[in-house]
């Protein structure tokens, strides 16, 4: 499987300020072929009226950029409403918003926010970053080209200011994140648990337990694990927290959010000839000239890519399964399947566990494919299948490719993947 692009993996966590009410932090994250997007808004005060004005923040921003805004310009939009609203009685938030493409290239934009971390392979450190042009605000950028194994951390300013009172130099500061990821990454933590490492640490001095001062071990898991999170794997250790702490209220919201690279793995799916066959051997030329791994779906969609590739297509003599169809075979094509049952039967196993497949069939191998998949590209015909339109398949609740395809579409991007789709 090949990696053709850099992929970014999500980690986040938080916890209110006061047990049992809402978080007064927003941490939010939405994929495009323009990048990754991902907001850390902090609401003034805490509870309810914070949250507020922390969502209100991060929904102006991601329909600001929806709407084509430029990032800055988003940036600069929403910082201007919230210079007007420096008042209890209205919705106010800091932030931070970062945008990571797909080659690695990274902008962070921060209105009265933390700044960014940035997480390297063997240390951590604060992203240079310049004034923004902002009348009567703290707004700063910083730019970065990062690289696989490499990341973003972004937080609210309850995590900086954590133990702020409890000594004479209680206050962590940027400085002090800075050291303990750094500390994290020499004892070979795996990046997705630094959030959550780093979070304990945060409520441990908001208690006043600083780790510096009783020699506690960094062995303490966070409480919170965001359904993103990794299995701990160092030193053999699995599951709950060796310590944890007793909840009580803290003194302020904490959330942190990495973006953090890796290389990643495309999977590209044809099914469906086009509405015009003129056009068929355009299509195929595409299809074999994108990165990554290649599945054709469909009788007559493999009859056109073997054509044009000049190889026999070739049928599963001796099947197993008793419910999936038969794969055909194809010379230089990764998996080749039936398309409208195959897909259906994909869709309806989509929310199981992936250790349950334990069949060797087509819909078995497209469903692994699209579990390592971080990014999935349809290229869907748009002909007319006349089989498809026989009463049995209705009966049976086979859904057309044009009605199934978008199902899949929204299973896959729930699991976090980023989907793209080319109707032809």
């Amino acid at each position: 499987m090949s990696s053709d692009y850099i992929h970014v993996d999500i980690e986040m966590v938080q916890s209110p300020k006061k047990s049992g009410m809402p978080c007064g932090d927003v941490i939010s994250c939405r994929r495009s072929n323009a990048g990754t997007l991902i907001i850390c808004a902090d609401g003034l005060g805490s509870g309810i009226r914070a949250h507020i004005g922390a969502q209100m923040c991060v929904a102006r921003l991601f329909e600001s950029v929806s709407q084509g805004f430029s990032l800055r310009k988003a940036f600069s939009t929403v910082a201007a409403t919230m210079q007007q609203s420096r008042d209890p009685g209205k919705p106010f938030a800091a932030f931070s918003i970062a945008r990571i493409r797909s080659d690695g290239n990274a902008t962070v934009l921060s209105y009265d926010a933390p700044a960014p971390i940035l997480v390297g392979r063997h240390g951590a450190s604060a992203l240079a970053n310049r004034p923004f042009s902002l009348p009567g605000g703290l707004a700063i950028e910083s730019n970065c080209q990062l690289d696989v194994n490499e990341g973003i951390l972004l937080m609210s300013d309850g995590v900086t200011q954590s133990g702020i009172g409890y000594s004479p130099f209680s206050e962590w500061g940027t400085d002090g994140v800075v050291r303990f990821v750094s500390d994290c990454l020499a004892r070979n933590l795996e990046p997705a648990l630094i959030p959550h490492r780093l979070h304990q640490e945060a409520l441990q001095r908001w208690q006043g337990l600083f780790s510096e001062q009783n020699q506690l071990q960094t062995t303490h898991f966070a409480t919170h694990f965001s359904p993103y999170s990794m299995k701990e794997q160092n030193n053999g250790y699995y599951g709950k927290p060796q310590k944890t702490i007793p909840r009580s209220d803290y003194g302020d919201d904490c959330s942190l959010i990495l973006a953090y690279c890796r290389n990643g793995q495309t999977l590209n799916i044809l099914t469906g000839p086009p509405c015009n066959s003129d056009v068929d051997k355009d299509i195929v030329r595409q299809f074999l000239e994108l990165p990554g791994i290649k599945a054709v779906c469909g009788g007559t969609t493999a009859g056109i890519v073997a054509r044009y590739l000049d190889e026999a297509l070739q049928v599963e003599q001796e099947p197993t399964s008793n419910i999936a169809p038969p794969r055909y075979a194809i010379n230089g094509i990764d998996l080749v399947t039936e398309g409208s049952i195959t897909l259906n039967q994909v869709y309806n196993i989509m929310d199981e566990d992936v250790s349950k497949l334990n069949e060797d069939s087509g819909v078995t191998e497209l469903r692994l494919l699209f579990s390592v998949a971080d990014r999935v590209h349809f290229i869907v015909g748009g002909a007319e299948n006349n089989a498809n339109q026989d009463i049995s398949f209705l009966q049976r609740g086979v859904l057309s490719r044009k009605v199934l395809v978008p199902h899949l579409i929204d299973r896959l991007e729930k699991e976090g993947k980023l989907v793209t789709v080319k109707y032809v």
